[in-house]
Parts: C-alpha cells; sequence; structure tokens
C-alpha cells in the first residue's frame, strides 16, 4: 500500500514580520516536501484583526520569495473560512461530542479566583458539560468539546520521541465562542484537514497546543498528520533569539547583504544534521534532509558560521547569477541600479571579487575600482599612500607599462624592476597603486585590476594619480 503523497505547510501570523525561527521552519517544511516530490502549502493566520495587517502578509512572502522557498496553490486565509471552522463546531455538537456552555466570562473568573485561594486547580469544569437541552436558557453560549477526562493520550513526535499527558489535565476546550467566532485551536485543525497535511513540523512552543488539537482530529475521525516540534533558536548566549542578539528578521539579514543560498544553507544546518556536512548544495539539501536528524536542543545562532557558509556559496556561484544578485540586493535596499556597463564590468571582474566575499556590501566595496569612473578620487588610508615620493615612482612606472605585454607575468616583472630602480620593493608599491587604481586601501590586488581595467585605463588612471 503505497503512503499519501507529502503535504507540508507553514502557517505565519502577519502580526509581525518573518522571524528568522519562522524562516528556519518554512525552510524545514519546504525541504522535507520538496525532497519527497511533495507539496509544500501556505496559511496565512489572520484571525487577529487588530494586529494582522497586508504590509506585513507582503513582507512575509516576500522573505520566503528572498529564500527561495516555492509554494504549491494561492495562500490561504485563515479568517476567511470561519464559516467552515464554525461548521465543524456545529457537527461536533450535533455528534454530541461538544456541548452548549452558558457560563459567563464573569462566572469563569469567579470559579478561578476561589480555586487559587484553595489552592486549588483552575481547570475550568463547565456546570453545562452533561445538563440536559431542557434546562439551556435562551442566552449567548460558547460551544465546548468534550474532552476526554480518563486515562492518557500520547503523542509520537519525530523530533521530541513520545510525550505523554494525563487527560484529567485537558479541559473541554471552547471551539467557538459566545459570539460565534471560532478559536485558533479550531481553525488550525479544520484548515490541517482541508488542506490534507500529511505532515506538521513548527516550533516546539506549539507542542502543548498538540494535545488540545488531536483531540479535535479524533472527536471529527479523522487521521492526525505526523507531527514534529522543533526546537526554538537561541542566540549565542543560550537564550531566546531577541532584539539583544542583533537581527531577529528575514527582511534585515537580506538588507545586510547575506545571499539567499548561504542563509539556506545555514538554516538548513541549524538544529539538523547530517554526519559533518556543513556546506551543502539545495540538491543535497532537499536530498538528505530528514525529521530524524533535528536535534531535541535548541540550536545557538552563530554569525561567523553564517558568514563562513555565505562566503562558499559566494565563491562557488556564477559570475552572471552573482551580478544578478547584487541587482536584485539593490533593488531591495534602496540603492541606484548598476549601468549595463557597470553590470559588464563587474561580471568580468567577478573572478577576483567573489573568493573572500561574504556579503554583496563586502564584494560591492572590493568592486569599488570597477565601478567608478575617473577622476578616482582617493579615501582615507589610501590618500596618505599617495605622498609625492609614491607619486614620482607612478610617474617613472606609467610609461614603463606603456608598451608591456598586458599579461600577469609581465605586469609583475615591469612593476618589480621599476620599484628596484627607485630603490623599493614591489610590496612597497602595492598601497600607491591600489590608491591610483581603486581609491581604496582594500581591494582585489594591483595586477588583478590591471587586467580588469584594460591598458587604457590603468595608464588613464596612473597618470592621473601622478599628477
Amino acid at each position: 500500500m503505497s503512503l499519501p503523497p507529502v503535504v507540508t505547510r507553514f502557517a505565519p501570523s502577519p502580526t509581525g514580520q518573518l522571524h528568522i525561527g519562522g524562516a528556519r521552519t518554512a525552510l524545514f517544511n519546504w525541504l522535507f516536501a520538496r525532497g519527497r516530490g511533495g507539496r509544500f502549502l501556505l496559511r496565512i493566520e489572520d484571525t487577529d484583526r487588530a494586529r494582522s495587517t497586508e504590509a506585513n502578509r507582503q513582507a512575509i512572502l516576500d522573505g520566503l520569495t528572498w529564500l527561495g522557498l516555492d509554494w504549491d496553490e494561492e495562500p490561504i486565509s485563515q479568517f476567511a473560512r470561519a464559516a467552515r471552522h464554525a461548521e465543524v463546531a456545529h457537527a461536533l455538537l450535533a455528534a454530541g461530542k461538544a456541548y452548549k456552555c452558558f457560563s459567563t466570562q464573569e462566572e469563569i473568573e469567579t470559579f478561578r479566583e476561589e480555586a487559587r485561594a484553595a489552592g486549588r486547580s483552575t481547570l475550568f469544569r463547565s456546570p453545562w458539560r452533561d445538563a440536559p437541552d431542557s434546562s439551556h436558557p435562551d442566552a449567548p453560549h460558547a460551544i465546548r468539546i468534550r474532552a476526554p477526562q480518563d486515562g492518557s493520550q500520547t503523542i509520537r513526535d519525530m523530533v521530541q520521541g513520545e510525550v505523554t499527558i494525563a487527560n484529567e489535565q485537558m479541559d473541554d476546550m471552547v471551539l467557538l465562542r459566545s459570539d460565534g467566532t471560532p478559536v485558533y485551536m479550531l481553525a488550525v485543525v479544520v484548515d490541517d484537514h482541508d488542506m490534507g497535511v500529511t505532515h506538521i513540523i513548527r516550533g516546539d512552543d506549539h507542542l502543548t497546543n498538540a494535545f488540545r488539537q488531536k483531540m479535535i482530529f479524533d472527536a471529527m475521525g479523522w487521521p492526525v498528520p505526523v507531527m514534529a516540534h522543533v526546537p526554538l533558536i537561541f542566540g549565542p548566549d543560550g537564550r531566546k533569539m531577541s532584539k539583544r542578539h542583533g537581527a531577529t528578521g528575514a527582511a534585515e539579514y537580506r538588507a545586510m547583504g547575506y545571499p539567499a543560498a548561504g542563509m539556506r544553507n545555514y538554516l538548513t544546518r541549524l538544529g539538523w544534521s547530517h554526519g559533518d556536512t556543513e556546506y551543502m548544495t539545495d540538491a543535497d539539501a532537499r536530498r538528505l534532509f530528514d525529521l530524524e536528524g533535528i536535534g531535541k536542543s535548541p540550536a545557538r545562532f552563530d554569525l561567523k558560521k553564517l558568514e563562513h557558509l555565505c562566503g562558499l556559496h559566494m565563491n562557488a556561484a556564477g559570475d552572471a547569477d552573482l551580478v544578478a544578485e547584487i541587482g536584485a540586493y539593490l533593488a531591495a535596499t534602496g540603492a541606484p541600479p548598476l549601468s549595463d556597463r557597470q553590470q559588464a564590468d563587474l561580471t568580468r571582474a567577478m573572478y577576483c571579487l567573489k573568493e573572500r566575499a561574504k556579503t554583496f556590501p563586502e564584494l560591492i566595496e572590493k568592486a569599488h575600482f570597477v565601478l567608478t569612473s575617473r577622476p578616482v578620487v582617493p579615501e582615507g588610508a589610501a590618500a596618505v599612500a599617495l605622498d609625492s615620493v609614491s607619486r614620482g615612482i607612478l610617474s617613472v612606472l606609467t610609461p614603463r607599462l606603456q608598451d608591456a605585454q598586458w599579461a600577469r607575468d609581465s605586469l609583475e616583472a615591469v612593476v618589480a624592476a621599476v620599484a628596484e630602480s627607485q630603490g623599493t620593493k614591489l610590496g612597497k608599491l602595492a598601497g600607491p597603486l591600489r590608491a591610483a587604481l581603486a581609491g581604496r586601501s582594500v581591494s582585489p590586488s594591483v595586477f588583478d585590476m590591471m587586467l580588469v581595467l584594460g591598458r587604457e585605463e590603468t595608464l588613464a588612471r596612473l597618470t592621473d594619480a601622478a599628477g
């Protein structure tokens, strides 16, 4: 008997931006589905009407798109399905698996205050659970599920293992409020069932919710999806990731210029392992990712590891692809776009730019020599390097380069010969040459810059610098 196709879902609330923890949850769901030929669905849990905004919804979708996580079908609005959620509550009521509760909020609060004062459990037990219909008043009422009161229930979680609680710890959860609106717990279950979700992969802060939701699955006779509750992400200090640790939103990391491929790789390995493998392509991740490799302990966010992996992915990327990503980064941050000439020059120079870069701003800074135009104005330490002695040496070097063969060995030989004739070393000329060609003290090697710029532009910049 063949298993049903895998269907996973990511269900963010548009009450805020896409948190890095949410991005990892989405990634795990995406990898699990895509690696098994399944479907990855989106559900926007927008029932909190006061805090849900269209701007946040779009920001979440933009964040997922930046991460390269494509989804199947149109995202579902949970709020728009309220009628369906209420229909299920009434079906449970008709089947005797739920009941009408006429207890007011004030009565419930009074019960809890008295229970706290007496040292008893504050778990509310409705007096209407077994009341005959003939005793029901003509008054607003909630619909509560009939929770099992004896025995226990177990969830076999793919990350947490077997988790069991006593049913006496469960209350008769409200399904429909007295105003007829469904509660979140009901909406989640109905949506997961109707969407055909086979695997629920989410943060372990939802583990206690899982038992309440399982009650509804069981009462409706619906199969309970496979569950995997993933530990949260902690900061380097071992505390829950928050603003005190720096950036927490996917959009912030995009704005800082981290490449999406590196972020995907890092988040994949954040709490999931496959032997000692750190660097992996998207194809590797889809093929290897499984639920068994997710650890039970919270993962700690390590910015140095993220930067290391981003550097590896930038170095492995195609030159034209990187130029396109830089264009998208500039657009996302509101920076001016590159001209056609700058794109062509950047592509030609990429071989000497991407090797040690970890972010797009780093790469763009190294690429200043090819993105700028004459006259090149040296900045900071570069300006200091262009003293009168250095300018004099450059004036000697420039005509020697006029007839040199434009290849690395020949250029190195000419520069070395001039340095020796001027009583200095080749290394001592690197600073003035960088200042003349790039206007920066940090750049690719001077010979790479010469090769990329070409004879005419190189000589023009050296002439300008020599004054």
